[in-house]
C-alpha cells in the first residue's frame, strides 16, 4: 500500500495539472490570467476596439453595468474610441511648431528656406547646450572638434567627424543643421525620433556658437 506522502505527493501534481489544463487559452477564452487589471485598462484605449459590452465581466472591479474589457466609446457613432481629425486639419506641438516634412534629400533647400523659429538668447543657448551635451558629444566632442576634439570619444574611432568652427562647416546654415540633425548624413544616424523638434532647433543655436568659435 502507498504511504500517506505518496498519496499527498499525487494528489498535489494532478492537482497542479488540472490548474495548469484549465488555465490554458483557446478560441475565444485568454484563459487565466494574473492581476488583469494590470493587462487591460479601464480607459477608453483609442487603438483597439472592445463592442462586447459583457467582456471581461468575471473581472467585475468596475461598479458600472460593462465588462472590465468593454472599451468603446458609447457617446462616439458606432462607439468608436479614435475618431478621425477634421478634414484639412495639421497637427502641432504645445509651441505651434508644425511637422518637419521635408524629406531626407532636400538639405539645399533646407539650407535655403529652414529659419530657426526660437529666440536667440541665453536661455536658448544654455539648453542647446544641455542637449548638446547629452546627444552630440560623444561624436562632434565639447568643442565641436570633431575627430580632433579629445573628448570626441566615437568621433576619434570613427575619423572624418569635421569641426564646427573649420572650412565650409563653419558657413553650414541653421537649415542646413536642424535638417541634418533630423535626418542624418553620410556615416551621422538621424536623430529626428530620438530629438524633439524644438530641442532640434535649441542644439541648432548652440552649434552656431561652436561655429564662430576660431572666427
Amino acid at each position: 500500500m502507498m504511504n500517506k506522502n505518496k498519496i499527498f505527493q499525487i494528489l498535489f501534481f494532478g492537482l497542479v495539472t488540472v490548474l495548469v489544463v484549465a488555465c490554458k487559452p483557446g478560441e475565444d477564452n485568454p484563459g487565466t490570467e494574473y492581476a488583469p487589471n494590470m493587462y487591460h485598462a479601464v480607459s477608453y484605449e483609442p487603438l483597439t476596439q472592445i463592442t462586447d459590452k459583457d467582456a471581461g465581466a468575471w473581472v467585475g472591479s468596475d461598479e458600472d453595468e460593462y465588462g472590465e474589457y468593454f472599451n468603446s466609446n458609447p457617446n462616439n457613432p458606432f462607439g468608436m474610441t479614435m475618431r478621425e481629425p477634421v478634414g484639412n486639419t495639421v497637427p502641432r506641438d504645445e509651441n505651434g511648431m508644425l511637422p518637419y516634412r521635408l524629406p531626407k534629400d532636400s538639405v539645399e533647400l533646407a539650407a535655403r528656406i529652414m529659419k530657426n523659429p526660437l529666440p536667440d538668447n541665453e536661455q536658448i543657448l544654455e539648453e542647446g547646450k544641455v542637449l548638446y551635451t547629452k546627444y552630440c558629444t560623444h561624436c562632434h566632442g565639447e568643442n565641436g572638434g570633431g575627430s580632433m576634439d579629445e573628448t570626441a570619444k566615437v568621433g576619434k574611432v570613427y575619423q572624418g567627424v569635421p569641426s564646427y568652427s573649420a572650412g565650409a562647416t563653419s558657413q553650414l546654415s541653421e537649415g542646413h543643421i536642424f535638417h541634418v540633425i533630423t535626418h542624418g548624413i553620410r556615416r551621422m544616424g538621424a536623430h529626428g525620433s530620438q530629438v524633439q523638434q524644438e530641442d532640434r532647433w535649441k542644439i541648432v543655436r548652440y552649434v552656431q556658437t561652436l561655429q564662430k568659435q576660431d572666427q
